[in-house]
């Protein structure tokens, strides 16, 4: 192909491309572009679920038929917009006349506990089959008929706190709505008003049983629906926190001190580590509780004024009882925490107690710290809770 052939066609192609389009046919014109139209996004709906089954327990030498039920009720806000979904389980005695039959909200505390530990482990009508004082060993874990359930007494509705359990935040839902003194009991008392009007309970004798915090929720929660028209027949406070004073081991006052006393005799005398403890764990219970009560208190009483032939004395006293060293104590002020007496205890020996249940002992990991490194009983039985709950 020669230069000058080549040159135009480039020319062609250049006007052609150059000239304008031909005008579109009226039925080709474009259309006006639509607006378009905007729709508000809304979160699908949270169902609520609810599942039931069959089964008996024998409480007491009477065989109890009962309807067992998972589910969750959702809860909402002033708008009515989903916030959170509760769980629940609860167990009702088929065949029971409501108007006389109570129903008791069972809850443990933290805050940030589901109820399994008061479900599994205390009044449910099935537990978890554990090794008493020891660690439980690896799967397979049974779940037992509870013949120490309170389910001869009473239904029994087992709530999960928003955050805990299958408890969850949904929607719209903010952990501040939650995660407060107050919005945990506003929470609780919605949850409460549509259980009982959903499963015709108003008129049945009403309870709360809560534990740890759950009795400062409790406490709180009876006064927040009382006041707005539901009346309850009782409270009862397990493992009770209304003071926390009372358990702040760094802060004022001696009443912590003084209450905890008995206990960490008694866990003493469990370990053979108390002086002269008797056969009779209640006697040894008793007259440390007599101690307590008596020239304890009025040791600590005195604070600065204390002589040092007194405080020598109550030092020798609090040795026989719990079993650590008399030097021990005085460098404590006469005051010696749990934290610190699960640690000093088995110093000796590596070991420690446990907290929620001294018995129990686990390995010292810091023999020169001051206080317990974990919790040995929560270590012994947690494994055993979470996969026997989730298989049932």
């Amino acid at each position: 192909m020669n230069v000058m052939r080549l040159l135009s066609i480039s020319l062609a192609v250049a006007l052609l491309a150059a000239a304008p389009s031909p005008r579109p046919s009226p039925s080709a014109a474009p259309k006006p572009r639509a607006t378009p139209v905007r729709t508000p996004v809304t979160a699908p709906a949270t169902p609520e679920r609810r599942v039931a089954t069959q089964h008996r327990v024998t409480v007491d030498g009477r065989s109890i038929p009962y309807t067992a039920v998972a589910g969750t009720i959702v809860l909402k806000d002033e708008r009515g917009d989903a916030i959170a979904s509760m769980f629940y389980t609860a167990y009702t005695e088929n065949g029971a006349n409501l108007d006389n039959r109570p129903v008791t909200f069972v809850y443990n505390g933290g805050p940030g506990s589901s109820s399994i530990w008061t479900r599994m482990g205390s009044i449910g009508p099935v537990r978890v089959e554990t090794t008493n004082a020891a660690p439980t060993g690896p799967p397979p874990y049974r779940v037992v008929d509870n013949e120490y359930s309170l389910i001869d007494k009473s239904d029994l509705v087992f709530v999960d706190a928003v955050g805990t359990g299958f408890s969850r935040i949904v929607g719209k839902g903010k952990p501040s709505d939650f995660f407060g003194v107050d919005e945990d009991v506003k929470a609780f008392g919605q949850f409460i008003r549509r259980y009982v009007t959903e499963n015709d309970r108003w008129n049945s004798p009403k309870f709360l049983l809560g534990e740890s915090y759950g009795t400062t929720r409790s406490a709180n929660l009876v006064d927040y629906l009382q006041t707005r028209g539901m009346y309850f027949n009782g409270v009862t406070l397990l493992s009770t926190v209304l003071d926390f004073d009372n358990i702040d081991f760094g802060g004022q006052g001696d009443l912590q001190y003084l209450a905890f006393f008995p206990t960490e005799a008694a866990t003493a005398w469990y370990h053979h580590k108390a002086v002269d403890p008797g056969n009779n764990l209640a006697a040894f219970i008793q007259r440390a509780r007599d101690f307590t009560s008596g020239p304890y208190v009025e040791a600590l009483s005195k604070g600065d004024t204390l002589s040092a032939t007194e405080r020598a004395s109550i030092a020798k006293t609090m040795h026989d009882f719990l079993g650590v060293s008399e030097a021990y104590i005085l460098q404590s002020d006469l005051r010696v925490p749990p934290a610190r007496f699960e640690k000093e205890l088995l110093r000796d020996q590596a070991e420690q107690t446990g907290r929620l249940d001294s018995r129990f002992l686990g390995a010292d990991l810091d023999v020169v710290g001051d206080s317990q490194d974990f919790d040995p009983a929560d270590a012994a039985m947690s494994g055993a809770y979470t996969s026997a709950f989730n298989s049932y």
